[in-house]
Protein backbone atom coordinates (compact mmCIF):
# COMPACT_ATOMS: atom_id res chain seq x y z
CA UNK A 1 0.00 0.00 0.00
CA UNK A 2 1.35 3.34 -0.98
CA UNK A 3 1.45 6.28 1.37
CA UNK A 4 -1.19 8.19 -0.92
CA UNK A 5 -3.36 5.36 -0.06
CA UNK A 6 -2.12 4.97 3.41
CA UNK A 7 -3.46 8.77 3.95
CA UNK A 8 -6.80 7.75 1.93
CA UNK A 9 -7.82 5.30 4.06
CA UNK A 10 -6.82 7.20 7.42
CA UNK A 11 -8.95 10.06 5.98
CA UNK A 12 -11.74 7.93 5.50
CA UNK A 13 -11.72 6.27 9.02
CA UNK A 14 -11.36 10.16 10.72
CA UNK A 15 -14.38 10.91 9.02
CA UNK A 16 -16.55 8.36 10.04
CA UNK A 17 -15.41 8.51 13.49
CA UNK A 18 -16.42 12.21 13.30
CA UNK A 19 -19.25 12.36 10.95
CA UNK A 20 -21.14 8.69 11.07
CA UNK A 21 -22.49 7.55 8.44
CA UNK A 22 -24.26 10.10 5.72
CA UNK A 23 -26.44 12.62 7.63
CA UNK A 24 -28.36 10.63 9.92
CA UNK A 25 -26.92 11.17 13.88
CA UNK A 26 -24.74 7.58 13.92
CA UNK A 27 -26.29 4.55 16.35
CA UNK A 28 -23.79 1.97 16.92
CA UNK A 29 -21.33 1.04 14.45
CA UNK A 30 -18.83 -1.82 14.06
CA UNK A 31 -16.02 -2.81 11.62
CA UNK A 32 -13.23 -5.61 11.40
CA UNK A 33 -10.00 -6.56 9.78
CA UNK A 34 -7.57 -9.01 9.88
CA UNK A 35 -3.85 -7.93 8.39
CA UNK A 36 -1.37 -10.00 7.72
CA UNK A 37 1.83 -9.79 9.26
CA UNK A 38 3.89 -12.91 8.53
CA UNK A 39 7.40 -12.76 8.19
CA UNK A 40 8.68 -13.08 4.70
CA UNK A 41 12.05 -13.97 4.84
CA UNK A 42 13.06 -17.61 6.39
CA UNK A 43 15.09 -19.19 8.12
CA UNK A 44 12.92 -17.11 11.16
CA UNK A 45 13.34 -17.22 14.95
CA UNK A 46 10.47 -18.67 16.69
CA UNK A 47 9.98 -17.84 20.63
CA UNK A 48 8.59 -20.66 23.18
CA UNK A 49 11.50 -23.09 23.99
CA UNK A 50 14.39 -22.52 25.94
CA UNK A 51 16.32 -22.81 22.98
CA UNK A 52 16.33 -20.72 20.13
CA UNK A 53 13.79 -22.55 17.02
CA UNK A 54 13.88 -21.40 13.62
CA UNK A 55 10.63 -21.55 11.30
CA UNK A 56 11.62 -22.73 7.47
CA UNK A 57 8.09 -21.77 6.11
CA UNK A 58 4.39 -20.85 6.95
CA UNK A 59 2.02 -23.25 7.76
CA UNK A 60 -0.81 -20.63 8.13
CA UNK A 61 -0.50 -16.97 8.72
CA UNK A 62 -0.02 -14.60 11.85
CA UNK A 63 -2.30 -11.92 11.45
CA UNK A 64 -3.97 -8.96 13.60
CA UNK A 65 -7.11 -9.55 14.02
CA UNK A 66 -8.96 -5.86 14.72
CA UNK A 67 -12.54 -5.03 15.51
CA UNK A 68 -13.86 -1.36 16.07
CA UNK A 69 -16.54 -0.47 17.57
CA UNK A 70 -18.51 3.12 18.08
CA UNK A 71 -21.39 3.53 20.66
CA UNK A 72 -22.01 7.35 18.50
CA UNK A 73 -19.91 9.17 21.40
CA UNK A 74 -16.59 6.73 22.16
CA UNK A 75 -15.05 4.15 20.53
CA UNK A 76 -12.91 0.92 21.30
CA UNK A 77 -10.63 -1.38 19.73
CA UNK A 78 -10.23 -4.64 20.34
CA UNK A 79 -6.83 -6.11 18.63
CA UNK A 80 -5.00 -9.47 18.81
CA UNK A 81 -1.76 -10.39 17.36
CA UNK A 82 -0.66 -14.17 16.39
CA UNK A 83 2.42 -14.30 18.07
CA UNK A 84 3.42 -15.83 20.83
CA UNK A 85 4.87 -12.13 22.77
CA UNK A 86 4.03 -9.11 22.23
CA UNK A 87 6.40 -6.22 23.59
CA UNK A 88 5.17 -2.70 24.54
CA UNK A 89 8.11 -0.89 21.91
CA UNK A 90 5.23 -2.49 19.25
CA UNK A 91 2.20 -1.73 21.16
CA UNK A 92 2.76 1.72 21.80
CA UNK A 93 4.04 2.03 18.06
CA UNK A 94 1.01 0.35 16.48
CA UNK A 95 -0.82 2.41 18.95
CA UNK A 96 0.12 5.88 18.30
CA UNK A 97 -0.05 5.37 14.23
CA UNK A 98 -3.57 4.20 14.47
CA UNK A 99 -4.52 7.08 17.27
CA UNK A 100 -2.87 9.59 14.92
CA UNK A 101 -4.80 8.56 11.54
CA UNK A 102 -8.27 7.53 13.49
CA UNK A 103 -8.21 10.00 16.61
CA UNK A 104 -9.13 7.00 18.95
CA UNK A 105 -7.02 7.36 22.12
CA UNK A 106 -4.45 4.81 23.20
CA UNK A 107 -6.71 4.31 26.23
CA UNK A 108 -9.20 2.71 23.74
CA UNK A 109 -7.41 0.20 21.88
CA UNK A 110 -6.36 -2.88 23.36
CA UNK A 111 -3.84 -5.28 21.85
CA UNK A 112 -2.76 -8.22 23.00
CA UNK A 113 -0.94 -11.92 21.29
CA UNK A 114 -2.19 -14.86 21.18
CA UNK A 115 0.46 -16.39 22.67
CA UNK A 116 0.69 -19.29 19.51
CA UNK A 117 4.36 -20.65 20.22
CA UNK A 118 4.81 -21.11 16.54
CA UNK A 119 5.15 -17.69 15.66
CA UNK A 120 8.01 -15.24 14.35
CA UNK A 121 9.61 -13.69 17.55
CA UNK A 122 8.81 -9.89 18.24
CA UNK A 123 11.31 -10.13 21.41
CA UNK A 124 13.65 -11.91 23.12
CA UNK A 125 13.02 -14.67 25.39
CA UNK A 126 15.52 -17.33 26.69
CA UNK A 127 17.97 -17.93 23.77
CA UNK A 128 15.35 -16.56 21.35
CA UNK A 129 16.35 -13.58 19.55
CA UNK A 130 13.74 -11.66 16.98
CA UNK A 131 15.18 -10.37 13.42
CA UNK A 132 15.10 -6.79 14.12
CA UNK A 133 14.79 -6.20 10.65
CA UNK A 134 11.52 -7.99 10.67
CA UNK A 135 10.16 -6.57 13.83
CA UNK A 136 10.53 -2.80 12.74
CA UNK A 137 8.06 -3.59 9.81
CA UNK A 138 5.00 -5.35 12.86
CA UNK A 139 3.82 -2.15 14.40
CA UNK A 140 3.26 -0.66 11.05
CA UNK A 141 1.64 -3.19 10.08
CA UNK A 142 -0.42 -3.87 13.13
CA UNK A 143 -1.88 -0.25 12.97
CA UNK A 144 -2.73 -0.59 9.52
CA UNK A 145 -5.16 -3.16 10.53
CA UNK A 146 -6.96 -1.33 12.92
CA UNK A 147 -7.18 2.06 10.68
CA UNK A 148 -9.18 -0.30 8.19
CA UNK A 149 -11.26 -1.80 11.04
CA UNK A 150 -12.72 1.66 11.39
CA UNK A 151 -12.66 2.55 8.64
CA UNK A 152 -14.99 -0.58 7.64
CA UNK A 153 -17.49 0.63 10.52
CA UNK A 154 -20.89 0.76 9.46
CA UNK A 155 -24.40 0.36 11.45
CA UNK A 156 -24.58 -3.12 13.55
CA UNK A 157 -25.93 -4.85 16.03
CA UNK A 158 -24.28 -5.98 19.22
CA UNK A 159 -24.51 -9.30 21.42
CA UNK A 160 -22.75 -10.79 24.47
CA UNK A 161 -22.91 -14.15 26.41
CA UNK A 162 -20.87 -16.49 27.78
CA UNK A 163 -20.93 -20.20 27.32
CA UNK A 164 -18.29 -23.31 28.64
CA UNK A 165 -15.84 -25.72 27.82
CA UNK A 166 -14.23 -27.42 30.25
CA UNK A 167 -12.93 -30.21 28.31
CA UNK A 168 -9.60 -28.54 27.49
CA UNK A 169 -8.47 -27.04 30.33
CA UNK A 170 -6.24 -28.38 32.68
CA UNK A 171 -4.04 -26.72 35.54
CA UNK A 172 -0.41 -27.56 35.04
CA UNK A 173 1.18 -26.85 38.35
CA UNK A 174 0.59 -29.77 40.62
CA UNK A 175 1.92 -29.98 44.73
CA UNK A 176 4.81 -32.45 45.43
CA UNK A 177 4.00 -34.91 47.98
CA UNK A 178 5.37 -34.82 51.27
CA UNK A 179 8.95 -36.47 51.51
CA UNK A 180 9.66 -35.57 47.21
CA UNK A 181 11.43 -32.85 45.96
CA UNK A 182 13.16 -31.50 42.55
CA UNK A 183 16.56 -29.65 42.05
CA UNK A 184 15.75 -26.06 40.08
CA UNK A 185 17.48 -23.95 37.98
CA UNK A 186 18.95 -22.27 40.73
CA UNK A 187 20.44 -25.05 42.76
CA UNK A 188 17.73 -25.15 45.24
CA UNK A 189 15.34 -28.11 46.54
CA UNK A 190 12.39 -26.09 48.18
CA UNK A 191 9.88 -26.12 45.81
CA UNK A 192 6.65 -27.52 46.26
CA UNK A 193 4.48 -27.07 43.08
CA UNK A 194 6.33 -28.71 39.81
CA UNK A 195 5.28 -27.89 36.16
CA UNK A 196 3.68 -30.50 33.90
CA UNK A 197 5.24 -33.23 35.78
CA UNK A 198 4.27 -35.76 33.80
CA UNK A 199 1.71 -38.72 33.29
CA UNK A 200 0.36 -39.68 36.76
CA UNK A 201 4.05 -38.87 38.49
CA UNK A 202 4.30 -40.52 41.56
CA UNK A 203 5.75 -37.00 42.96
CA UNK A 204 3.17 -35.45 43.20
CA UNK A 205 -0.65 -35.29 44.13
CA UNK A 206 -3.48 -32.73 42.94
CA UNK A 207 -3.25 -29.91 40.81
CA UNK A 208 -2.48 -26.48 42.94
CA UNK A 209 -5.37 -24.47 41.88
CA UNK A 210 -8.37 -24.42 39.49
CA UNK A 211 -9.39 -23.57 35.98
CA UNK A 212 -11.70 -21.46 34.34
CA UNK A 213 -13.76 -23.02 31.66
CA UNK A 214 -15.83 -19.80 30.38
CA UNK A 215 -15.56 -18.92 26.90
CA UNK A 216 -16.74 -15.01 26.37
CA UNK A 217 -18.20 -13.94 23.90
CA UNK A 218 -18.30 -10.48 21.74
CA UNK A 219 -20.41 -10.62 18.59
CA UNK A 220 -21.19 -7.63 16.03
CA UNK A 221 -23.56 -7.94 13.16
CA UNK A 222 -24.92 -5.93 10.41
CA UNK A 223 -28.01 -3.72 11.39
CA UNK A 224 -29.94 -4.04 8.12
CA UNK A 225 -28.77 -7.62 7.00
CA UNK A 226 -27.67 -9.58 9.51
CA UNK A 227 -24.22 -10.38 8.15
CA UNK A 228 -21.81 -11.39 10.95
CA UNK A 229 -19.03 -8.83 11.16
CA UNK A 230 -16.68 -10.19 13.67
CA UNK A 231 -16.60 -12.30 16.51
CA UNK A 232 -14.42 -11.90 19.75
CA UNK A 233 -13.99 -14.91 22.23
CA UNK A 234 -12.01 -15.74 25.05
CA UNK A 235 -10.97 -18.39 26.23
CA UNK A 236 -8.12 -19.22 29.43
CA UNK A 237 -6.01 -22.09 27.25
CA UNK A 238 -2.07 -21.38 27.22
CA UNK A 239 -1.99 -22.82 23.83
CA UNK A 240 -1.86 -26.05 22.30
CA UNK A 241 0.54 -26.70 19.83
CA UNK A 242 1.79 -29.33 17.17
CA UNK A 243 1.73 -27.69 13.93
CA UNK A 244 4.90 -26.44 12.07
CA UNK A 245 5.79 -22.73 12.28
CA UNK A 246 4.48 -20.40 11.15
CA UNK A 247 1.01 -21.20 12.77
CA UNK A 248 -1.60 -19.44 14.30
CA UNK A 249 -2.27 -22.59 16.41
CA UNK A 250 -5.87 -23.16 17.72
CA UNK A 251 -6.47 -19.55 17.93
CA UNK A 252 -6.22 -19.52 14.02
CA UNK A 253 -7.85 -22.85 13.62
CA UNK A 254 -11.08 -21.39 15.91
CA UNK A 255 -11.03 -18.48 13.36
CA UNK A 256 -11.42 -20.63 10.45
CA UNK A 257 -13.87 -22.67 12.52
CA UNK A 258 -16.48 -19.69 13.83
CA UNK A 259 -16.67 -18.33 10.07
CA UNK A 260 -17.57 -21.65 8.49
CA UNK A 261 -19.90 -22.11 11.45
CA UNK A 262 -21.58 -18.56 10.75
CA UNK A 263 -22.07 -19.59 6.75
CA UNK A 264 -20.20 -15.75 6.01
CA UNK A 265 -19.26 -16.87 2.62
CA UNK A 266 -23.37 -16.32 1.99
CA UNK A 267 -23.09 -14.96 -1.73
CA UNK A 268 -26.17 -12.56 0.01
CA UNK A 269 -23.11 -11.01 1.44
CA UNK A 270 -20.69 -10.13 -1.69
CA UNK A 271 -18.75 -7.46 -1.80
CA UNK A 272 -18.82 -6.49 2.01
CA UNK A 273 -15.72 -6.77 4.23
CA UNK A 274 -14.83 -9.87 5.08
CA UNK A 275 -15.52 -11.66 8.43
CA UNK A 276 -13.30 -11.92 11.22
CA UNK A 277 -13.18 -14.40 13.75
CA UNK A 278 -11.14 -13.54 17.00
CA UNK A 279 -9.73 -16.05 20.02
CA UNK A 280 -8.14 -14.21 23.08
CA UNK A 281 -6.31 -15.82 25.41
CA UNK A 282 -7.63 -15.57 28.85
CA UNK A 283 -5.98 -16.27 32.10
CA UNK A 284 -3.88 -19.19 31.54
CA UNK A 285 -0.83 -18.50 32.80
CA UNK A 286 -0.87 -22.16 34.70
CA UNK A 287 -3.16 -23.28 32.73
CA UNK A 288 -2.73 -25.95 29.82
CA UNK A 289 -4.60 -28.55 27.21
CA UNK A 290 -2.87 -31.60 29.23
CA UNK A 291 -4.20 -33.65 32.08
CA UNK A 292 -1.80 -35.01 34.20
CA UNK A 293 -3.41 -37.15 36.47
CA UNK A 294 -4.65 -39.73 33.33
CA UNK A 295 -2.08 -41.56 31.57
CA UNK A 296 -0.41 -40.67 28.66
CA UNK A 297 -2.78 -40.41 25.34
CA UNK A 298 -2.32 -41.50 21.67
CA UNK A 299 0.43 -40.11 19.76
CA UNK A 300 -1.26 -37.06 18.11
CA UNK A 301 -0.92 -36.18 14.15
CA UNK A 302 0.71 -32.51 13.48
CA UNK A 303 -2.14 -30.35 14.15
CA UNK A 304 -4.73 -32.95 15.12
CA UNK A 305 -5.07 -31.54 18.68
CA UNK A 306 -5.32 -27.91 17.58
CA UNK A 307 -8.43 -28.96 15.56
CA UNK A 308 -9.50 -30.53 18.10
CA UNK A 309 -9.63 -28.00 20.42
CA UNK A 310 -10.75 -25.40 17.90
CA UNK A 311 -13.88 -27.40 16.92
CA UNK A 312 -14.75 -27.80 20.56
CA UNK A 313 -14.48 -24.08 21.13
CA UNK A 314 -16.39 -23.25 18.55
CA UNK A 315 -19.46 -25.60 19.58
CA UNK A 316 -18.96 -24.00 22.59
CA UNK A 317 -19.26 -20.16 21.13
CA UNK A 318 -22.45 -21.51 18.88
CA UNK A 319 -24.23 -22.38 21.80
CA UNK A 320 -23.73 -18.74 23.44
CA UNK A 321 -24.25 -17.17 19.80
CA UNK A 322 -27.82 -18.65 19.16
CA UNK A 323 -29.34 -16.68 22.28
CA UNK A 324 -27.35 -13.60 22.05
CA UNK A 325 -30.20 -10.64 22.76
CA UNK A 326 -29.17 -8.37 19.85
CA UNK A 327 -28.65 -4.87 20.65
CA UNK A 328 -28.82 -1.50 18.66
CA UNK A 329 -27.66 1.33 21.66
CA UNK A 330 -24.77 0.37 23.35
CA UNK A 331 -22.55 1.93 25.84
CA UNK A 332 -18.57 2.38 25.42
CA UNK A 333 -16.38 3.31 28.15
CA UNK A 334 -12.47 2.95 29.49
CA UNK A 335 -10.06 3.09 31.86
CA UNK A 336 -6.17 2.96 31.81
CA UNK A 337 -3.85 3.31 34.43
CA UNK A 338 0.19 2.76 34.78
CA UNK A 339 1.87 0.87 37.39
CA UNK A 340 5.83 1.22 38.51
CA UNK A 341 6.45 -2.31 39.41
CA UNK A 342 9.65 -3.55 41.16
CA UNK A 343 11.98 -5.86 38.91
CA UNK A 344 13.13 -9.60 41.07
CA UNK A 345 16.68 -9.20 40.25
CA UNK A 346 19.62 -11.76 41.42
CA UNK A 347 22.21 -10.19 44.10
CA UNK A 348 25.52 -9.68 43.58
CA UNK A 349 26.55 -13.22 45.20
CA UNK A 350 23.38 -14.74 42.78
CA UNK A 351 24.85 -13.34 39.21
CA UNK A 352 28.88 -13.93 40.73
CA UNK A 353 27.08 -17.73 40.71
CA UNK A 354 25.31 -17.30 37.21
CA UNK A 355 29.07 -15.98 35.34
CA UNK A 356 30.34 -18.94 37.06
CA UNK A 357 27.57 -21.28 35.51
CA UNK A 358 27.64 -20.02 31.91
CA UNK A 359 32.09 -20.36 32.09
CA UNK A 360 31.76 -23.40 33.44
CA UNK A 361 29.07 -25.07 31.62
CA UNK A 362 29.40 -26.10 28.22
CA UNK A 363 26.97 -24.82 25.05
CA UNK A 364 25.89 -26.96 22.56
CA UNK A 365 26.74 -27.93 19.01
CA UNK A 366 24.39 -25.32 18.13
CA UNK A 367 25.92 -22.63 20.10
CA UNK A 368 23.23 -22.90 22.72
CA UNK A 369 22.66 -24.14 25.96
CA UNK A 370 20.46 -26.86 26.93
CA UNK A 371 21.41 -27.28 30.69
CA UNK A 372 18.99 -25.18 32.76
CA UNK A 373 21.56 -24.00 35.02
CA UNK A 374 23.12 -22.05 32.57
CA UNK A 375 20.42 -21.18 30.72
CA UNK A 376 18.35 -19.66 33.70
CA UNK A 377 22.65 -17.96 34.92
CA UNK A 378 22.23 -16.29 31.13
CA UNK A 379 19.02 -14.83 32.47
CA UNK A 380 20.40 -13.71 35.84
CA UNK A 381 22.68 -11.69 33.75
CA UNK A 382 20.13 -10.14 31.52
CA UNK A 383 18.02 -9.12 34.48
CA UNK A 384 20.81 -7.23 36.22
CA UNK A 385 20.39 -4.84 33.20
CA UNK A 386 16.85 -4.70 34.27
CA UNK A 387 15.63 -1.24 35.40
CA UNK A 388 14.96 -1.53 39.37
CA UNK A 389 11.01 -0.92 38.64
CA UNK A 390 9.41 -0.94 35.12
CA UNK A 391 5.64 0.26 33.76
CA UNK A 392 3.22 -1.88 33.50
CA UNK A 393 0.30 -1.06 31.44
CA UNK A 394 -3.89 -1.63 32.63
CA UNK A 395 -7.17 -1.25 30.57
CA UNK A 396 -10.61 -2.16 31.86
CA UNK A 397 -13.49 -1.61 28.88
CA UNK A 398 -17.07 -1.65 29.50
CA UNK A 399 -19.12 -2.81 26.57
CA UNK A 400 -22.49 -2.96 27.61
CA UNK A 401 -23.52 -4.95 30.89
CA UNK A 402 -19.45 -6.66 30.03
CA UNK A 403 -16.34 -5.97 31.45
CA UNK A 404 -12.94 -6.71 29.67
CA UNK A 405 -9.48 -5.87 31.07
CA UNK A 406 -6.18 -6.03 29.62
CA UNK A 407 -2.96 -6.99 31.36
CA UNK A 408 0.55 -7.76 30.03
CA UNK A 409 1.23 -10.79 31.52
CA UNK A 410 0.87 -14.47 31.43
CA UNK A 411 -1.74 -14.12 34.34
CA UNK A 412 -2.38 -16.87 36.62
CA UNK A 413 -5.98 -18.28 36.66
CA UNK A 414 -6.73 -17.26 40.29
CA UNK A 415 -6.67 -13.41 39.21
CA UNK A 416 -8.92 -14.09 36.13
CA UNK A 417 -11.39 -15.90 38.62
CA UNK A 418 -11.13 -12.76 41.15
CA UNK A 419 -11.71 -10.16 39.00
CA UNK A 420 -14.72 -11.69 37.70
CA UNK A 421 -16.31 -11.48 41.24
CA UNK A 422 -14.83 -8.56 41.78
CA UNK A 423 -16.71 -6.96 38.73
CA UNK A 424 -20.01 -4.56 39.36
CA UNK A 425 -21.49 -5.33 36.25
CA UNK A 426 -22.70 -8.62 35.04
CA UNK A 427 -20.22 -10.49 33.71
CA UNK A 428 -16.08 -10.04 33.19
CA UNK A 429 -13.43 -11.48 31.36
CA UNK A 430 -9.75 -10.94 30.97
CA UNK A 431 -7.47 -10.49 28.17
CA UNK A 432 -3.44 -11.58 28.94
CA UNK A 433 -0.48 -10.56 27.04
CA UNK A 434 -1.93 -7.38 26.33
CA UNK A 435 -0.48 -3.60 25.53
CA UNK A 436 2.91 -5.26 26.47
CA UNK A 437 5.33 -8.05 28.10
CA UNK A 438 5.89 -8.38 31.47
CA UNK A 439 6.33 -12.28 32.00
CA UNK A 440 4.30 -14.76 34.16
CA UNK A 441 1.51 -13.19 37.23
CA UNK A 442 1.89 -15.31 39.99
CA UNK A 443 -0.06 -14.95 43.13
CA UNK A 444 2.15 -14.65 45.88
CA UNK A 445 1.26 -18.08 47.29
CA UNK A 446 2.47 -19.38 44.19
CA UNK A 447 5.51 -17.82 44.46
CA UNK A 448 5.83 -19.39 47.47
CA UNK A 449 5.55 -22.30 46.50
CA UNK A 450 7.95 -21.96 43.23
CA UNK A 451 7.92 -23.78 40.18
CA UNK A 452 8.65 -22.62 36.66
CA UNK A 453 6.46 -19.69 36.19
CA UNK A 454 8.18 -17.77 39.48
CA UNK A 455 11.84 -18.75 38.54
CA UNK A 456 13.76 -15.53 38.02
CA UNK A 457 14.09 -15.04 34.33
CA UNK A 458 12.60 -12.45 31.62
CA UNK A 459 9.53 -14.42 31.64
CA UNK A 460 8.80 -14.17 35.09
CA UNK A 461 10.62 -11.22 36.74
CA UNK A 462 8.18 -8.48 38.47
CA UNK A 463 8.09 -8.10 42.03
CA UNK A 464 6.63 -10.98 44.47
CA UNK A 465 3.40 -8.36 45.64
CA UNK A 466 2.52 -7.32 41.63
CA UNK A 467 -0.69 -9.13 41.17
CA UNK A 468 -2.50 -7.43 44.44
CA UNK A 469 -1.29 -4.39 42.89
CA UNK A 470 -2.33 -4.59 39.63
CA UNK A 471 -5.76 -6.23 41.02
CA UNK A 472 -6.01 -3.42 43.61
CA UNK A 473 -5.53 -1.32 40.91
CA UNK A 474 -8.30 -2.57 38.55
CA UNK A 475 -10.49 -2.39 41.58
CA UNK A 476 -10.17 1.48 41.38
CA UNK A 477 -10.58 1.47 37.47
CA UNK A 478 -14.34 -0.62 38.32
CA UNK A 479 -15.92 1.88 40.74
CA UNK A 480 -14.62 4.78 38.02
CA UNK A 481 -16.39 2.80 35.50
CA UNK A 482 -19.90 1.90 37.70
CA UNK A 483 -19.73 5.33 38.94
CA UNK A 484 -19.64 6.92 35.18
CA UNK A 485 -22.21 4.29 34.27
CA UNK A 486 -24.55 6.04 36.77
CA UNK A 487 -24.48 8.97 35.57
CA UNK A 488 -27.32 10.59 33.39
Amino acid sequence: MTRRQVTALALGAWWLLVNGAGAVPPGFRAGAHAEDISPTKFPAPVNGGMKGAFATGIHDPMLARCLALHDGRQALVLVTVDACLLPREITEEARRIASQATGIPGSQILMAATHTHSAAALTPAFQSDPDPEYVKTVGPRIAKGIIQAVANLEEAEFGWAFASDPDHVFNRRWYLKPGQSYENPFGILTDRAQMNPGQVNPKVSVPTGPVDQDVGVIAVRGASDHRPIALFANYSLHYVGGNPAISADYFGAFAGEIASRLKVTDARYAGKPPFVGILSNGTSGNINGVNFGSPLRRKLNPGEQILTVARSVADAVMEAYDVIPWKRTVTLDSEECELQLGVRKGTAADLEQAVKWMESIPKDPDGQWSDRKAIYARETVKLSQYPDKVPVKLQLHRIDALTVAAIPCEVFVEIGLELKRMSPFDRHFTVSLANGYNGYLPTPEHHALGGYETWRARSSYLEVEASLKMVKALEGMFANLKSRSSQP
